[in-house]
């Protein structure tokens, strides 16, 4: 679109035009309001809060693990990126959990003329929601969720376009998500991923993997052929902790074996382009394997600028988490909640965040990340003392020093009154 100069003089009494023509319309306008805001609907339907979901297909995605496919009832799914995050509102008992789990799916199947998402839980008998999930979830079943919530995805003006995604277990979701979102021509960048599993018989969404990987290499292929430019590529490295048969990596994901597929999909193993290639590290899989992870990013040199995870969510023993009083464990306090002008009074356990006493309580409390980095359960602490986890301190320093929390990474180590929001 070109720009007409009509004159210096014309051009800067503009303003001054368009305030009489702002003027002649309010003049000319109709007396009787228009309440309707098309802005405030079309924002509301791209981004609705909770909505509804069917449950219309539970297939296994290894032997441990099944995926899960949801329609929205209304037609609508709000766009989302690969990598993001679904967070579901349960009603068990006389509770209302919320859980969030990484999206497996990609953000152009959630266009089409039946969108649809995915999730892929592996079964874990420790935590409550995926044995729920396991034990009663069925198909045709309507489960009430909200979406799209966290940072976790690429992003081409912050990231680097040669990308090693370091995964494992079930951590693998958000990246299946990258990787058919590339394979789709939709993400343009170079995508290895380092994909640690204990058996290559239970591999969580390993054919979704495979797939991708095929996807690239014949599309490809055939720009190559038409002598055109290569979009995106994947290619997954899979790394067999307790496999004696496997042929491929062995082991964990270790720092050499980062270094060795970090040069990028188009120079594998020359020693000239690992050092001149730009590369993003992204992190998906349990504490313990962040551990690893983190000091082997340290030992590289790898900036904080390009080294991101996912939430890390806190883990359900206690001793795992640095500098956790393991004095306080198997103690229970007093909780007082006040909510307006209500109060409870409830047990707390000291090994368990104030959002799990909540919730046990059937009060009800609105937690997403679960990681203490989202911010959706931030409550305020009245008097008492807490300790809070510094896997994902995710507040401000304002909130710090003005006595702010979050609930899900935040546990009583003496009595409490604490004020919530009111849900």
């Amino acid at each position: 679109m070109s720009i007409k100069v009509k004159g210096f003089l014309k051009d800067v009494g503009g303003a001054s035009r368009i305030t009489a023509m702002r003027r002649e319309m309010i003049q000319s306008a109709e007396t009787t309001p228009h309440p309707q805001d098309q802005i405030r609907e079309l924002a509301d339907a791209l981004h609705p809060g909770r909505q509804n979901f069917v449950v219309t297909q539970i297939r296994p995605a290894s032997p441990t693990s099944r995926t899960f496919r949801l329609e929205p009832e209304n037609g609508h799914i709000p766009p989302f990126q690969a990598g993001q995050y679904i967070n579901f509102y349960l009603t068990i008992g006389s509770s209302t959990l919320t859980r969030a789990y990484s999206i497996s799916s990609a953000p152009y199947e959630a266009a089409g003329d039946k969108p649809f998402v995915e999730i892929t839980i592996r079964r874990n008998v420790s935590y409550f929601v995926p044995d729920y999930f396991f034990g009663e979830v069925k198909e045709g079943d309507v489960l009430s969720a909200a979406m799209p919530f966290g940072q976790f995805y690429y992003e081409p003006l912050r990231d680097a376009h040669n990308v090693v995604a370091l995964a494992g277990g079930s951590g693998i979701t958000p990246f299946v998500s990258m990787a058919k979102e590339i394979a789709a021509g939709c993400l343009d960048c170079g995508l290895t991923i380092l994909f640690g599993s204990v058996k290559s018989d239970d591999i969580v969404c390993g054919e979704q993997l495979s797939a991708a990987e095929r996807a690239c290499t014949e599309r490809n292929a055939g720009l190559i052929a038409a002598g055109k430019k290569t979009g995106g590529q994947v290619r997954v490295i899979h790394i067999m902790s307790d496999d004696p048969d496997w042929t491929g990596e062995k082991g964990f994901v270790t720092r050499e074996l980062i270094e060795k597929y970090s040069c990028g999909i188009d120079c594998v193993g020359t020693e000239e382009g690992a050092k001149k290639i730009d590369t993003s590290y992204f992190f998906c899989g349990p504490l313990a394997m962040y551990r690893a992870v983190s000091r082997s990013m340290e030992e590289m040199g790898i900036t904080l600028r390009r080294f991101r995870h996912d939430v890390m969510a806190q883990p359900g023993n206690v001793k795992q988490i640095p500098g956790f009083p393991e004095d306080q464990i198997g103690k229970t306090f007093q909780l007082t909640v006040v909510r307006g002008i209500q109060k409870d009074v409830i047990p707390a356990r000291a090994d368990e965040p104030v959002a799990v006493a909540l919730e046990r309580a059937a009060i009800p409390v609105d937690t997403h990340c679960r990681g203490g980095e989202c911010g959706f359960c931030r409550s305020q602490l009245l008097s008492g003392d807490i300790f809070v986890s510094p896997l994902g301190d995710g507040r401000r320093r304002e909130d710090k020093e003005l006595g702010w929390f979050h609930a899900c990474s935040a546990y009583p180590v003496s009595d409490l009154v604490v004020k919530i929001p009111i849900i």
